[in-house]
């Protein structure tokens, strides 16, 4: 086969296709583009068992990809997803756990309060925790001296991978429906604990001025994360129409999100408790500070993430990643 000669007799249908291309195309449009795409593959395969790697076989599959692109879709750019991902994504998944979290938060502040009481308020319990010594020098310098016996960046970096890790295993491991509560407890007790020794030696202002300042974003970080973590497990418990493994699937992207997030919120919580709660600041300045950070999360979480929700944004991927999710009647 000569290719000059089917070259001159394609040219026009190739450079057809390649105007197809480059055009917004209607449904006739589409039809068409994918009626020359196909006469072009079949003039490109014949190309290459006639005279093999040829100029023309390069022009043909330059306007090949270039339709083909056109039929697949180019996938977004970096820029596009970063963009998409925290502008959208992310709040709207925070958003789904609002009430989740706020119950959470709630039972915490129960478990601690109530701790605190119950033991403060018997001696023997204040002393079943150690010798009156070593409790004591906890009130009066081991509590505060552990924010700054450190260098801050170090004790920020350190205080903000380990409650990353913490959070991200609330998500993660929130399938089992165990764990999330466990870390809920777990420190709401210890948190308790510490503050029934603070109130036994008449220090609980020390107690909440050095708590707070931090805690605020920390714990609420750490609320979300377990209310991601139940979420994940009752999509397992109660999938309502999907399979429970497309319930998993769907919830368990859409809650990775939220773990990927929460580290950002944890960076600066950790910056907080690094450079700010235990160093020579005024104690309004302090509590300012940590009030800021919380109030830039909550309006992350409910403002900006209820405009994506309303949207219809939910943090999954888009269906063109995630797949097109199989139908349901009702």
């Amino acid at each position: 086969m000569d290719a000059d000669a089917l070259t001159d007799a394609r040219r026009s249908e190739w450079e057809r296709l390649d105007e197809l291309s480059r055009q917004k195309l209607d449904g006739a449009g589409v039809d068409e583009l994918i009626v020359r795409y196909r006469a072009a593959s079949a003039d490109l395969a014949e190309l290459k068992t006639s005279v093999g790697d040829s100029p023309q076989g390069a022009y043909v599959s330059l306007i090949l990809a270039r339709a083909r692109l056109r039929l697949t879709g180019a996938s977004d750019s970096i820029l596009t997803q970063i963009t998409r991902f925290f502008a959208d994504q992310l709040p709207a998944a925070f958003y789904r756990l609002r009430w989740t979290t706020l119950v959470i938060a709630l039972v915490f502040i129960a478990v601690v309060a109530g701790v605190a009481v119950w033991i403060s308020s018997d001696p023997a319990l204040v002393a079943a925790l150690g010798p009156a010594d070593l409790l004591q020098q906890y009130a009066d310098e081991s509590f505060t001296g552990y924010y700054t016996e450190n260098p801050a960046a170090v004790f920020a970096g350190m205080v903000w991978t380990n409650n990353a890790w913490i959070a991200v295993q609330c998500v993660l491991f929130g399938v089992t429906g165990i764990w999330p509560i466990y870390v809920i407890v777990q420190n709401a007790f210890g948190v308790g604990v510490s503050a029934a020794v603070m109130a036994a030696h008449d220090r609980v202002d020390v107690f909440v001025l050095y708590i707070l300042p931090h805690g605020m974003l920390e714990m609420t970080s750490i609320f979300v994360a377990a209310a991601g973590g139940l979420h994940l497990f009752w999509a397992w418990v109660a999938p309502g129409h999907r399979t429970r493994a497309a319930a998993l699937a769907e919830e368990g992207r859409a809650l990775a999100t939220v773990a990927i997030g929460l580290v950002f919120a944890l960076f600066l919580s950790g910056l907080v408790e690094g450079f700010i709660t235990g160093w020579s600041l005024p104690w309004p300045i302090k509590l300012g500070i940590g009030a800021a950070a919380l109030a830039v999360f909550l309006v992350y979480m409910l403002v900006v993430g209820g405009r994506a929700y309303r949207r219809g944004e939910r943090g999954d991927l888009l269906e063109h990643e995630a797949g097109t999710p199989r139908l349901v009647a009702g």
